[in-house]
């Protein structure tokens, strides 16, 4: 049983947008951040957003800051990615994952364990 879902991706023309959710299942996002990841073909996995338990503190990726806004639902234990203004480069399997520390919010994929099995975000020009 994967510990985490991610939904929502599909494709989408540039300028258009996509709500991503990320559902715990087996685990609890309680006292942990939690983050949002992508890999495009070729590349390495690169950090987009996290969000913090405490206070729900974000932080982004400077490629998406101001386009993406990412958000938990605690009761619901779900945490979800908003991406506007997507861009064709926004193009990639999105993976979300918890952090191992807890609250950390860090930045590395190394610091996050549980990941789900990602999904695809496609941005056509």
């Amino acid at each position: 049983q994967v510990p985490l879902v991610e939904s929502g991706g599909g494709l989408v023309q540039a300028g258009g947008s996509l709500r991503l959710s990320c559902a715990a299942s087996g685990l609890t996002f309680a006292n942990r951040a939690v983050g949002w990841f992508r890999q495009a073909p070729g590349k390495e996995r690169e950090f987009v957003a996290v969000i913090a338990w405490i206070g729900g503190r974000t932080n982004y990726a400077d490629s998406v800051k101001g386009r993406f806004t990412i958000s938990r639902d605690n009761a619901k234990n779900t945490v979800y990615l908003q991406m506007n203004s997507l861009k064709p480069e926004d193009t990639a399997v999105y993976y979300c994952a918890a952090d191992r520390w807890g609250d950390s919010a860090s930045t590395s994929a190394g610091n996050f364990e549980s990941w789900g099995q990602g999904t695809q975000v496609t941005v056509s020009s």
